[in-house]
This record gives structure tokens, sequence and C-alpha cells, in this order.
């Protein structure tokens, strides 16, 4: 009966009728308020919700009949770059044709920018259905919002039969829900120091974790190779008889400006000597690597079999935003003054921000409109802040969020100085008010701070 309910949205959803609230026990907000509050979410409390195993998603997809092995999947891990990465190649594979999956994570204002299918997000019915659906089998193993999320995303691109889906990691990688697929390309971006209180506390512990994607016989691509790294990547693949590419050996970066709100950049092919100018539709000046990734990624989606043609290419990149939704990376909000949002939460992330600042933007005065969350190493990254520029510190109405009071006055221990607030919007009110023409103003730290940005 759940099955023909279920056929029945499909259909009326291509045909565009909506079925009313009553074929459902909850609505579509009534099933989003059941996920927040009953399932332990991450974003929210934390490690509490974190699974350290896979149990609760293999026992959730093999009672729906394991969707994650009809169709076929990319697998993408990484500190930084993982959520513009699976984007741009989802973009890709859409301008090539295919009918391209993409599961990220976190969403930042609405929960289906999660799961999208050629960019446009899951329906509502369907949220409401598959929570039905598998209500009894979560009330047994009660999975985090995470688990039930990714079997959704699963569940969805099989029913919808899309050709291919790019699966972001959640967190790490080896004991990451979304770990139970066998891709057809593994990728990881890179190794930085992030949630050190689950994944360890040096790069190589760290590392370690990423790498658990890397599966037999499965290529894998690395987009930024490290020296404490490096081998430990070779050695797992080695033992995974996994063809591993760094792609920062094979690609070298020259000219790289923004250019009409776009990054502009000259690569060359280290191994063709052949240099080729790409126009990517988010302007950080750090989406250069996340571009040598992606475009190692594509050639070795090539060697097995994925037809991308180079027209393809060069539209996924141009129109990455348009195409898949991507926001909070360098958005552009406003001029005069320049407001701009970015999801940098960490250290190497807020070093790209502000380095990008720094050579844009030299010469003005800086707005900082910061908050975090409370399981971030956030003293030693409010060490890299400037000390002359306008601070406002905020939080996100959420468990996990460091209280702005507590933000400011570790902030004050780094001399940086500031006023405080509850709210972001009230922060960017207030730096507005205080901000010239030509000033710029940076919002930064958090996912779920930008997201609380009125629309």
């Amino acid at each position: 009966m759940e099955l023909l309910l279920y056929n029945l949205i499909l259909m009326c959803n291509k045909i565009n009728i909506v079925l009313p609230s009553i074929f459902f026990n909850m609505t579509y907000q009534q099933t989003i308020d059941y996920l927040y509050a009953q399932l332990p979410m991450f974003s929210r409390v934390g490690a509490a919700a974190y699974k350290a195993n896979l149990h609760n998603t293999i026992e959730l997809c093999k009672s729906i009949g394991n969707p994650q092995n009809t169709f076929k999947t990319i697998h993408i891990a990484g500190t930084n770059g993982k959520g513009s990465t699976s984007h741009t190649l989802a973009a890709i594979l859409q301008s090539a044709g295919y009918k391209t999956g993409l599961y990220t994570s976190p969403h930042i204002k609405d929960f289906r920018e999660r799961i999208r299918i050629n960019g446009e997000m899951i329906k509502q019915e369907a949220v409401v259905e598959f929570v039905a659906r598998t209500k009894e089998k979560s009330d047994e193993i009660k999975p985090s919002f995470f688990e039930l999320t990714v079997a959704m995303a699963f569940d969805y691109f099989a029913v919808e039969k899309v050709d291919i889906a790019v699966i972001e990691t959640g967190l790490g990688g080896l004991l990451d829900s979304t770990n139970i697929i066998i891709p057809i390309l593994s990728i990881i971006t890179n190794i930085g120091y992030d949630h050190q209180n689950i994944l360890g506390s040096t790069l190589l512990e760290i590392a370690m974790q990423k790498a658990g994607i890397i599966k037999q016989n499965v290529p894998v691509v690395i987009g930024e190779s490290l020296p404490e790294t490096r081998l430990l990547f070779i050695d797992v693949a080695n033992k995974k008889n996994a063809e591993i590419f760094f792609a920062d050996e094979m690609y070298d970066i020259r000219n790289i400006e923004v250019e009409n709100s776009l990054l502009k950049c000259d690569l060359g092919n280290i191994m063709t000597c052949k240099i080729e100018t790409y126009l990517f539709g988010l302007t950080g000046l750090y989406q250069a690597k996340n571009i040598c990734t992606v475009l190692e990624a594509v050639e070795q989606l090539k060697n097995v079999g994925v037809k991308i043609p180079n027209t393809a290419l060069h539209e996924g990149l141009l129109k990455v935003k348009e195409m898949t939704g991507l926001h909070g990376r360098w958005d552009l909000l406003q001029q005069n003054p320049t407001v701009i949002t970015d999801v940098a939460h960490n250290k190497d992330g807020i070093e790209q921000v502000l380095f990008q600042l720094s050579t844009t933007y030299n010469s003005v005065k800086l707005h900082f409109i910061l908050g975090f969350v409370n399981d971030k190493d956030v003293d030693s990254v409010l060490q890299l802040f400037p000390k002359n520029a306008m601070y406002y510190f905020t939080n996100a109405q959420i468990p996990r969020a460091m209280a702005y009071k507590t933000l400011q006055e570790k902030a004050t221990a780094a001399n940086l100085i500031g006023e405080g607030f509850d709210n972001v919007n009230d922060a960017l009110i207030a730096a507005k008010k205080n901000a010239a023409n030509t000033d710029v103003i940076m919002i930064c730290g958090s996912f779920y701070v930008i997201a609380e940005l009125n629309e």
C-alpha cells in the first residue's frame, strides 16, 4: 500500500498535481519538525549525534531494498572544498546529459537542499512519504538525522532512476553514513584540522578517516597532497588495488583573477604542457584548487566510461550556481558597502578567506560578523584575524552554537574588539550602520549563522 501511495505521488508530481495532506499522517512541516526534534542532529548538538559505525545506515537501506546499489556514484570527502567540488561535478555531469543526483550537507535554508536531481530539490511529498514508510524501522533502530537523510537520498535517487549520483560525506569518511556505497570514483579534496574531537588530533589520523572511502579497485583522486599524508594515501590505495592520482601534481595554477563576477584562471596540464583558461561561477580564489581536483576527476571518469565533452566541462564550471543552487561560497550579497558571506569555519578555510580579502580589498576598512560552533578550535582561528578591523560577534539559534558572549570574551583575549549580538541580522544592521560605502563586511565562521540571515 505504501509503495502504491509513493508511485501515486510520483505520478502526480510529474503532471503537477499536488496531493492533499490527508493522504499522509503528517504534513511536510510536521515531518521536518519531527526530523529535527526526534532524531539526533550533528549540526545542532555536535558529537552526541555522531554514530561511530555504519550499522544503522546498513539496516535502514537493507529494509528498503538497498537502493544505493541501483545507480552509479561518485564519493567525495575532504576537510574543505568537498561541497564546491560535489556541486561542480554534478553540474558538469548534468551538462553532459546525465540525470544527476546530488547529496550534500548541511543545508543553508531548506532541508531539501541536501537531496537534488539535476538541481531540483527533492519533492516535499517524497520526504513525507519516506519518513512515514521507514518510521517503524526508525523507531526500532533509532537512527540519527544524518543516517535517515542518507537513506532518504539513496531511496529517492533509485526511485527517480538517476544515471549517476554525487555523494558528499558528512564527516570523515571511514565511518560516515554515506560509506556504504561502492562508487566508480572516490575523491578526497584535502586534509586539514577540523572535528579533531572525532577524527583525531593529527593530520595523519584525520587522513586515515578520510582514506576510509577508498574502495577495492576504485580509482581515487586526491585534490591537495601534503608531505604528512601523501604516503598514507598511497599505502591505502595500494592495499585496495586502487589507482591514485594527485590533482596538484597534474595541474599547475597560473593566472587567477575575478572578472565580471567569475573566477578566471589559467591551468597548465603538467603532462601535456597544454595551458587552458577556465571560467568558474564561484569567485573565491581558493576555488582554483578545486578546479584542479574537478579536472582530474573528469579525466578519471572518462577512463571508466563516463562521456563528458569539453563543452559540458566548461558549461558546468561556468553555471554551477545556477544549475545546482550552491550558496555560501564567497557570495557577494550587495555593494556600497560590500557584503560577502562564506561558510569558512575552520583554520584552513578562514586563512583562504583572509588571503582573498587582503589581496582584493587591501586598503579598505573591514568589518567581520563572526559566529562559530562550540566544538571548533576557535582560539587558534581568532589569532588569524586582523587587529584593526571592526567586529560583530553573534551566534546561531542552535544548541551547538558558541554563545556570542563567550566568543566575545575569547576575541577580546586575542585583541579583537567588537560588539555582541544574539542574532546575525542585528549584527548585520549594526555593521551596515557603521560601514562607509567603500567598506567591506564579511560574514563567516559557521554554516548556521549564514543560514539565519534574512532573505
